[in-house]
């Protein structure tokens, strides 16, 4: 370790008077922009759940003109899509074990394309909802990977940076959306609203296209003993050869393929895909693993339970409750929304890497409760027939810093961090159960709002969403490990002591930091 670190800095025994210029590689802008590529094509995948998201929540009121439907039918037709997506998100695992992360992507791109097909042409309800459940299979596909490809492929240095890609894109999606209904809606009825839906299906032939110029995952590689293909990523994904090579034997350990074994193809023991990982993941999980899955699953809950897909799915009828009621403006508001948050979550991206998931999540959530509460107080103003001009402006403030709250931790965190905790050998199941979760906890939300606030009333759902974000913010505070900084093979150690990981770090940062003192007076000595 002593030798290898010294190593590292252009410290030797025969170049003492190169201490750290020799470390300064030239072409590290490069590498990183690799990598920068490779996580932008993988997470615009997820252009494709914002887009849906954003464009059914103007569509819809176009929609019940031309195909009636009662209440609970509109409930059910803006929410299916993510229980639809479970299918996808629960076969990506062993998909992207068996055909690799690239591929995988390209398979979601497919589905999702006659998924807008269908929906853009469809006659009836029943049409429109074979249409909703095909994009909720290539959504769940895109949801899983996107993330996964990402953290496997990017430096520990800017992994919160590259992981948190895919909310990007899904904010980015959602914007669109709201500007494909803004722009439709000028056409005739009948066509508006096929052509809102109808145009996501030319997105997805883009990005699949994209993503066959793409690398394979390193680490996938690795599994399948193709060690030469994957050295090659890490080599142009990689901040330095020096961290190529320590990230190549990391992953090569978890993989269980021996040090010494340098063969450009080697033979590993093929198992069959997801045996045995279920068992560990649920039924005989170890100290670790099981921290590790709550952390995982209560983040992407706590994600859609505090309510922002009720904010950005209903936003046209909250601002109607607000005051608003020409749906031309309801759509201008609801693009604000979109953009608000579009900008946030591009804050957030170069804030992961430099302040830590921790402290984002924390101050994000308690942004969220606040926003929440105020958007609560203004909407029970209203609705009790005092349209008073503060409370108007209260709740379109209120909506407005909720999503950009979110945008700034919640949201990109989520993904950037239930992506990187997995061990490798659990990571694509791990993943898929936490998209899962996140799916079925959004259905739920999106699929009652309308019935929650005819039975408790608008102001009384949101503070049920704020009680919510109260008990996130008490769960991320006692149980998240930070892990910024960490190497995806460093992750599996922080985990296992539940309430007490602050001590477990604390020591595992004292031995690191005992190892890297010993070689830097080793060096001083020379």
């Amino acid at each position: 370790m002593a030798d290898g670190t010294s190593e590292k800095y252009g410290v030797s025994t025969g170049q003492s008077h190169l201490p750290i210029p020799a470390f300064d590689p030239p072409n590290k802008p490069k590498r990183n922009k690799y990598a920068l590529a490779c996580s932008f094509l993988a997470s615009m995948t997820s252009i494709l759940l914002g887009y849906d998201i954003g464009v059914m929540s103007g569509a819809i009121i176009y929609i019940r003109k031309d195909i009636p439907m009662t209440n609970v039918q509109k409930e059910v037709i803006m929410g299916i899509l993510n229980l639809y997506s479970l299918l996808g998100s629960a076969a990506a695992g062993r998909t992207s074990d068996w055909i690799g992360r690239r591929y995988t992507i390209v398979f979601a791109g497919a589905i999702f394309f006659v998924g807008a097909l269908l929906m853009g042409f469809a006659t009836n309800y029943a049409f429109l909802m074979v249409g909703r459940f095909v994009c909720g299979i290539g959504v769940g596909y895109a949801l899983m990977i996107a993330p996964v490809y990402t953290a496997e492929v990017a430096p520990a240095s800017s992994r919160g940076f590259l992981t948190s890609f895919p909310e990007v894109f899904i904010n980015f999606g959602i914007l669109l959306g709201y500007v494909s209904n803004y722009a439709f809606s000028k056409l005739p009825q009948h066509l508006g609203w096929r052509f809102m839906l109808g145009v996501g299906a030319v997105p997805s032939v883009l990005i699949a296209l994209a993503v066959l110029g793409m690398p394979e995952s390193p680490r996938w590689l690795i599994m399948q003993g193709r060690l030469g293909e994957a050295k090659r990523v890490l080599d142009k994904t990689s901040d330095s050869p020096e961290e190529s090579k320590l990230r190549l034997a990391e992953i090569k350990e978890a993989a269980g393929i021996p040090e010494q074994c340098t063969d450009d193809i080697v033979p590993v023991a093929k198992r069959k895909h997801g045996e045995g990982v279920w068992r560990e993941l649920l039924l005989r999980p170890t100290p670790a693993v099981r921290h590790i899955l709550i952390c995982a699953v209560g983040i992407h809950f706590f994600q859609q339970a505090s309510g922002i897909d009720s904010v950005v799915l209903y936003s046209p009828d909250i601002f109607e409750k607000a005051g608003i009621k020409k749906d031309t403006d309801k759509l201008l508001a609801t693009m604000a929304v979109g953009f608000t948050k579009t900008i946030f979550i591009l804050v957030a991206t170069f804030l992961l890497d430099k302040i830590g998931r921790r402290p984002l999540l924390l101050s994000s959530v308690g942004g969220m409760i606040v926003s929440l509460v105020g958007l609560g107080i203004g909407l029970t103003v209203i609705e009790g027939g005092h349209k008073l001009v503060w409370a108007v402006a209260l709740c379109i403030s209120a909506i407005l810093s909720f999503v950009a709250f979110f945008s700034i931790g919640m949201g990109p965190i989520t993904w950037v961090y239930s992506s990187e905790i997995f061990p490798l050998r659990l990571r694509a199941q791990g993943c898929s159960m936490g998209v899962a979760v996140n799916r079925v906890t959004s259905g739920v939300i999106s699929m009652t709002f309308i019935s929650l606030y005819n039975r408790i009333t608008i102001g009384g759902v949101f503070f049920l969403y704020g009680s919510v974000a109260v008990v996130a913010w008490v769960f991320f505070y006692a149980l998240l490990p930070e892990t910024q900084g960490k190497t995806l093979e460093e992750m599996e150690p922080l985990f296992g002591t539940f309430f007490k990981w602050r001590s477990t770090l604390r020591a595992f940062n004292e031995k690191k930091n005992a190892g890297g003192g010993e070689v830097q007076m080793r060096n001083q000595t020379k």
